[in-house]
């Protein structure tokens, strides 16, 4: 038998429960109670289901549901006030399902929920969750679903998903995470699906996801992602799911190669919004199971040929852009397109050359497709590879090439990530050689090198047509110094002598003090 009871109290009496011992249901929302305390539900009932969402609960008394203890399977306590909760409170080893979703909670702290050992789905959006301290969630080893979108946290770290090892889905979306270890997935191997759409991620690094060996779906929509490192997805040959949409990644999609490499199993990729302007060759290597690939909102202009050909298994191919520049590296595509059948899914414009501007791919005639101009820069000087010597200058050209009258815009890179407060110089001229075609050239200075600037250098140049990459040029420095790396550590300074002598013969002239030598040998270096 099921029955409700509803009332319009302040704080809940166990006297008016105490003959209810039938009662498996009880449905107290949308009421005026504050809070509950040890003694409001009686011994005896045998509630499964309980409802008390939408109250103005403020205070859980610690061992408030204890009563409850071999019965109850569902708790809602939702759209309350709550703004802690109690550590190791709530024993209730029967539980299945607890929802907290619009409280005030802003702080999960270790052994918060142990004794819900049969706990199956945590819902905890939508409140002010800033942080998860270690062993948050110890205790819920059968926890299946856990919700925590909607809230304040910035940064997943491993301790706090200690214990779950049988999480199947995590939701992570709309907080401000920027970073996450990567460590801590190895806490809920078995996860099949992770939204971390909305969030402030800036980069996804080497490995970042390998632990997650069992993931089939994987969300990144919306973040700040621009910068994506070659094996940032390796060990996720079980993905089927990716969604990159709403990030800054054209870079990936227009130079780098093996960015997704170790997806061999995905069917479906969105990557629209990311202000992708061409496609390079080698973009989608390793994506030969694809089947679905979402490039709209994106106002291509390029696609270079074979960009697609290996995805043999690919039926549906969605691409809006009025922006195509239709020259003899796009002749190709029409054709290609009806071939595989993925003509009604791409809508597609010339924007350039002015005889065919306004017309549909599919309507321009194929000998139009010629390469007249350059609107496109064309890189034609790259930085070169240099060692330089620790404090002095260095210095690093691009130039490119365009017929175009578009304004330019030039971007350096150091170890595939933007320098924003870079010393760069930029200036055009018209080629000697053709007085059509002008030449941009870009130089990066850098001034009294140490060994932080190190690196692989890249310089992108773009005009409206699209963007130009260089190659990378790697910078070392060296210094002008032998360094003798020692023993370290507090040892006799009978032995510190004798590690001098042996490391720096040519010293033994100049043999430092006791004092110096011990003060110079625990820091872990003698400059010889």
């Amino acid at each position: 038998k099921v029955d409700y009871l509803i009332c319009y109290t302040f704080v809940l009496d166990g006297k008016l429960l105490q003959n209810f011992t039938a009662l498996e249901t009880l449905d107290l929302s949308n009421n005026d109670i504050t809070e509950l305390r040890e003694h409001c539900f009686p011994p005896g009932l045998q509630i499964k289901d309980l409802h008390l969402s939408s109250n103005k609960i403020v205070h859980l008394e610690f061992g408030a549901f204890k009563n409850l203890a071999g019965s109850l399977q569902l708790l809602k306590l939702n759209r309350n006030r709550l703004t802690h909760l109690p550590v190791k409170g709530l024993e209730l080893p029967r539980l299945t399902q607890l929802e907290l979703s619009r409280n005030k909670l802003r702080l999960i702290e270790g052994l918060t929920f142990q004794g819900l050992s049969s706990l199956e789905v945590l819902k905890l959006q939508r409140n002010n969750i800033s942080r998860l301290t270690d062993g948050a969630f110890w205790g819920l080893a059968r926890m299946r679903v856990l919700h925590l979108d909607y809230n304040s946290l910035q940064e997943v770290n491993s301790g706090s998903l200690y214990g779950l090892e049988s999480l199947l889905q995590l939701y992570l979306s709309n907080n401000s995470i920027s970073n996450f270890n990567p460590e801590g997935w190895g806490f809920c191997e078995r996860l099949r699906e992770l939204n971390l759409s909305y969030n402030n991620l800036t980069k996804l690094s080497e490995g970042g996801f390998a632990k997650l060996v069992n993931l089939i779906s994987l969300r990144l929509g919306h973040n700040s992602i621009s910068h994506i490192t070659e094996g940032a997805f390796r060990g996720l040959s079980s993905l089927q799911t990716l969604e990159l949409d709403h990030n800054d990644i054209s870079g990936t999609i227009e130079d780098t190669n093996g960015a997704f490499t170790g997806l061999e199993n995905l069917h479906k990729l969105t990557l629209f919004g990311n202000k992708i302007k061409s496609v390079a060759k080698k973009a989608f290597s390793g994506l030969e199971a694809l089947e679905h690939l979402n490039l709209a909102e994106n106002a291509i202009r390029s696609i270079q040929p074979e960009a697609f050909s290996k995805m043999k298994n690919l039926r549906y191919l969605h691409i809006q852009s009025d922006s195509f520049l239709c020259d003899c590296q796009l002749h190709w595509f029409p054709e290609w397109l009806v071939t595989r059948g993925l003509k009604p899914g791409v809508q597609a414009t010339c924007a350039h050359p002015e005889s065919l501007k306004g017309t549909s791919i599919y309507q321009a005639p194929p000998q139009s497709f010629v390469c007249d101009d350059l609107p496109k820069p064309q890189i034609t000087v790259h930085p070169v590879t240099t060692a330089a010597v620790l404090g002095k200058d260095v210095h690093l050209t691009c130039t490119a090439a365009s017929s175009s009258s578009s304004p330019m815009t030039f971007t350096w890179l150091k170890d595939q990530e933007t320098l924003r407060q870079a010393e760069v110089e930029n200036f055009a001229h018209v080629r000697a050689s053709d007085g059509g075609v002008m030449e941009y050239t870009t130089i990066l200075h850098l001034r009294h090198v140490t060994f932080n600037h190190e690196g692989r250098y890249q310089c992108i140049i773009s005009n409206h047509f699209g963007s130009s990459y260089s190659n990378k040029a790697r910078v070392t420095v060296n210094g002008t110094f032998n360094k003798c790396k020692l023993y370290t550590g507090t040892l006799l300074h009978t032995f510190y002598t004798l590690a001098f002598l042996v490391s720096c013969p040519s010293k033994s002239s100049n043999f430092p003090s006791p004092i110096e030598l011990v003060t110079a040998m625990n820091a872990g270096l003698v400059w010889c």
